[in-house]
C-alpha cells in the first residue's frame, strides 16, 4: 500500500487539506471502500484529532495536543505521513479570546501521522518570522511555503530528508508580497506560486488597500517576481484563497468583501489577468454587503464541483457552503446550492479525498434569540450531483476562544 498511496499523494491537490481522486484511488486498490480520513479542529492552542466513518458521515473525538500558541493553519505532506501545523502567540485569532497575545513566538511545529491519526510532535519546532496567516508545501513535499499577514510576506523553508521542518531558503529581497498576504499555493506543475494578497477595506482615517495575486518563478524553494494580477488596480479585489482544478488549467479564486468567486486561466506557469468569470456565492445574487464575508474554497476531488463558504453575522447574516457545478468545457461555475452551516462563521472546511464527505468548521460561538448557538463541526453527505445533505453536529466546548482552524488527512 505504502507505493500506490505514496504516488496517489504526490500528485494530490491540497488546500486546507482537501485532496484529489487519485488518493481514493490508492486506498480503494488496496482493500476497497472509503479511504480511512482523520479530522482535526483547533481550538486556540488545542488540536483535537477526530477519526471519521465517511460512509455514515460521523465523527468520534479521539485525542488533543497543546501547541505553543494559537493555531494558525496546518498542511499535510504528499511526501509522508506529516503534518505541518503553524502557530503563533499573537495575531487576529486572540482577539476575542480572552487570552493577552504576545507575539512574541511563532512557529512550525512537525507531526508524524499514525495509522490511527493521532499526532507525535517530531522534531523541533522550527521559530519563524512572525505570525503565519497560511501554510502550504510544493508539489514534492520538499519545501514548506508560509505566508505573512502584517507585515505582508512570504517564506520558504527546507524539508528535511527525514519530515522534519529545516532552513529557511534566502530569497531576493525585491519580492512583491503585497499588502495583507492570505493565502499561498503552488501550481499544480510545481514550477509557480501564487500569493493571495488581499489589501485592506477603507477606514473612516484610511484609503483602500489594493488587493492582488502576486505570482512567483519556483525552482526548488526559489521565488521569482513575474507578475502582480490586480483587476481594477485591486480596488474592491479583497483576494482570499485560491485553489485549483485537478485536471484543468483554472485557478478558482474566493473575493472575501465582494462574496464572489472569480475563475482564471492558468498558462505557461501563470494566470490571466483578468478573471474568465466571476460569480456572486450568496443565494441573492448580492456582492458587498454588511458583515458578510467570503472564505475558503475547495474544488471537489472530481473537478466537478467547487465549493465556498460564506460567512455572516448573527440576525440576518448567512452562513452556509456555497455549491457550485463547473462547466467542464468551460470552466464557468453555476450555483446550485447554499447549504446551511448550522453554526456561526465558517472559516475553514474540507472534503474527504473520496469526495464524498465534507466537514465545516464554524468558528465562533454566538447567542441568538437568547440560545447559544457553540462552535462547532459540521458534518455532511456529498450527494452524487454534488449537493450537499446535513447529518450530524458536533459542538465543542471553547469558551471565548475560536475554531480557528480544521482539516482533514488522508490515513494509511
Amino acid at each position: 500500500m505504502r507505493n500506490s498511496l505514496g504516488h496517489a499523494l504526490q500528485v494530490c491537490v491540497a488546500v486546507g487539506l482537501a485532496t484529489v481522486p487519485l488518493i481514493a484511488a490508492a486506498f480503494m486498490q488496496n482493500g476497497g471502500g472509503a479511504p480511512r480520513v482523520a479530522v482535526y479542529a483547533s481550538v486556540g492552542e488545542e488540536l483535537i484529532t477526530f477519526s471519521a466513518d465517511v460512509e455514515r458521515a460521523t465523527l468520534t473525538k479521539q485525542s488533543s495536543i497543546i501547541l505553543p500558541g494559537f493555531v494558525q493553519e496546518a498542511w499535510v505532506s504528499p511526501a509522508g505521513p506529516f503534518l505541518y501545523v503553524a502557530w503563533s502567540n499573537g495575531g487576529a485569532s486572540y482577539a476575542g479570546s480572552g487570552v493577552e497575545p504576545v507575539g512574541d513566538k511563532h512557529g512550525i511545529t512537525a507531526f508524524r501521522v499514525d495509522s490511527t491519526g493521532a499526532l507525535h510532535a517530531y522534531g523541533t519546532p522550527a521559530a519563524i518570522r512572525s505570525r503565519p496567516i497560511y501554510i502550504t508545501g510544493d508539489r514534492s513535499g520538499r519545501h514548506l511555503l508560509v505566508a505573512y499577514n502584517d507585515p505582508s510576506g512570504i517564506s520558504v523553508h527546507a524539508v528535511n530528508a527525514d519530515g522534519t521542518v529545516g532552513a529557511e531558503v534566502p530569497q531576493s529581497p525585491s519580492l512583491d508580497a503585497g499588502i495583507y498576504a492570505h493565502n499561498v499555493r503552488v501550481l499544480p506543475t510545481n514550477d509557480a506560486v501564487v500569493l493571495v494578497t488581499r489589501g485592506n477595506e477603507p477606514t473612516s482615517t484610511t484609503r483602500e488597500d489594493p488587493g492582488a495575486l502576486k505570482v512567483f518563478r519556483y525552482d526548488e524553494g526559489k521565488l521569482t517576481n513575474v507578475v502582480s494580477i490586480a483587476p481594477s488596480n485591486g480596488i474592491g479585489f479583497r483576494s482570499r484563497h485560491v485553489d485549483f482544478h485537478p485536471t484543468r488549467p483554472w485557478a478558482f479564486l474566493t473575493l472575501e468583501a465582494q462574496n464572489r468567486l472569480d475563475v482564471f486561466a492558468i498558462s505557461k506557469g501563470s494566470l490571466g489577468a483578468q478573471p474568465v468569470f466571476s460569480k456572486p456565492t450568496l443565494a441573492d445574487g448580492t456582492g458587498v454587503k454588511a458583515g458578510q464575508t467570503a472564505s475558503t474554497v475547495h474544488v471537489h476531488p472530481n473537478g466537478q464541483y467547487v465549493y465556498v463558504a460564506n460567512r455572516g453575522a448573527a440576525g440576518g447574516g448567512a452562513n452556509n457552503i456555497a455549491v457550485f457545478r463547473i462547466n467542464q468545457k468551460t470552466g464557468e461555475p453555476s450555483l446550485i446550492q447554499n447549504a446551511d452551516t448550522h453554526g456561526f462563521t465558517p472559516r475553514t472546511f474540507s472534503v474527504d479525498p473520496s469526495g464524498r464527505m465534507l466537514v465545516v468548521g464554524n468558528q465562533t460561538t454566538t447567542a441568538v434569540a437568547g440560545n447559544t448557538v457553540p462552535a462547532n463541526l459540521a458534518v455532511f453527505r456529498i450527494r452524487a450531483d454534488g449537493t450537499l445533505e446535513f447529518t450530524q453536529r458536533y459542538d465543542l466546548a471553547i469558551g471565548r476562544k475560536p475554531l480557528w482552524w480544521t482539516g482533514l488527512v488522508p490515513l494509511k
